[in-house]
């Protein structure tokens, strides 16, 4: 046996392997990271390809004790990861992924491509993922999704990377820790994003993405447009006013941290994550853009908010128009089911309306050091079901 290094997902372990061991087996054995697949083990179905040191490798082939002191980076390691969050909306949308057997190590190699093709060319994009095999998708939706993405970033203004970020010769992995990866550098302190804005900026970046479902929802406030706009300008009593939601840090004033905290049934779910605001005060209007991540379910959502003031009643109240988008992956998005999500969405509307009209009328003073309210799905979910089985009831009645 013999003790090796290793940096995993940006956390510093130690483990103890047979010379013969390959990379996969260790990850997939001894650190229970099985999201990296087993396919041919020679190294040519590619759906075992993680990062080692920022670049794609094959750990199927690749003995552990080789990668003494290197980083490692499997697809768990890129839950929060810009373009593998882009990549995974993408893979969704196009339908890129059916059995998803060799999607963890399509989404590797499709970073790499991401970051350092500098246009989005067929072609090239075919060769740069020759080595990932799938049986089922014929390969047209994962072609175009990266296509996508790429085409995307670039017209955002994101320029390719040459290399990858790769500046040296030699076997992937043959110089530990010359290539730090995004995915494996630990995020700074609260006081020094405060202190360093720029590393706020670069920090909280918060990736734009075709949301994979969309709905529309509105409520109305006793108040004017001007004072609803104000308090959505004050993000922290907008915060308290939203059921389950709280603020922990504010890095720039249009870049926040933050966490919602659901409740579903005896399961607690802790959604921790980032978010960008954008105001137009001169329409009215305004943009959330968040992305979150439940780490003990390991569900990752991202998702956007517009809004829109309409001034009703001769300007006495307003409606507040809703554009709502989301994408959500892991175990709970098993369970969230178009109709189900818009009607949740619906009540959530409706308590976070109650509670912005009580404080805009003055009856309660809700502030950012407000204990939040869990936000009790199950209860929303009987909700949902009693609302449901009265409708159909009604329906059978009927002549």
């Amino acid at each position: 046996m013999k003790t090796i290094q290793l940096t995993v997902n940006g956390s510093a372990t130690e483990s103890a392997v047979e010379p013969r061991t390959h990379l996969a087996d260790v990850l997939r054995d001894q650190f229970n990271l099985t999201g990296t697949h087993l396919g041919c083990e020679h190294g040519v179905c590619g759906a075992c390809t993680l990062l080692l040191d920022g670049a794609p490798a094959r750990s199927c082939i690749t003995l552990a004790v080789a990668c003494d002191g290197a980083a490692v980076t499997t697809i768990e390691g890129l839950d929060e990861d810009e373009i593998a969050a882009e990549l995974r909306t993408a893979f969704a949308r196009e339908h890129a992924l059916q059995c998803g057997y060799c999607t963890p190590g399509m989404i590797m190699a499709a970073r790499d491509l991401v970051l350092r093709l500098e246009k989005a060319d067929e072609q090239a994009i075919r060769v740069g993922l020759s080595g990932n095999l799938c049986r089922c998708t014929g390969y047209v939706g994962i072609v175009r999704a990266v296509r996508a993405v790429i085409e995307a970033r670039r017209q955002r203004g994101i320029a390719a990377v040459p290399g990858a970020g790769r500046t040296t010769l030699g076997p992937v992995g043959s110089q530990p820790g010359a290539i730090a990866t995004a995915a494996s550098s630990a995020p700074p302190a609260v006081a020094e994003i405060e202190a360093h804005p720029s590393v706020a900026n670069s920090t909280l970046d918060i990736p734009e993405a075709v949301p994979a479902k969309s709905f529309d929802a509105s409520f109305t406030v006793n108040a004017a447009p001007a004072q609803v706009l104000a308090l959505f300008g004050n993000v922290g009593t907008l915060a308290a006013c939203f059921p389950g939601a709280t603020i922990t840090a504010m890095a720039a004033p249009d870049r926040i941290e933050g966490e919602v905290r659901v409740a579903l049934g005896p399961l607690a779910a802790v959604f921790r994550g980032t978010a960008r605001i954008e105001r137009d005060d001169a329409n009215l209007s305004g943009r959330l853009i968040g992305t979150g991540r439940d780490q003990r379910s390991r569900t990752s959502t991202h998702g956007q908010i517009s809004w829109r003031m309409i001034p009703i009643d001769e300007g006495q109240a307003t409606r507040v128009a809703l554009a709502i988008g989301y994408s959500l992956s892991g175990p709970l998005a098993q369970i969230a089911r178009d109709g189900l999500v818009r009607d949740l969405a619906a009540r959530i509307t409706t308590t976070f309306a109650q509670n912005c009209d009580r404080h805009l009328n003055g009856a309660t003073r809700v502030t950012a050091n407000d204990q939040p309210q869990r936000l009790n799905a199950l209860a929303l979910l009987l909700d949902v079901a009693r609302t449901r089985l009265t409708a159909f009831a009604r329906s059978i009645r009927k002549p």
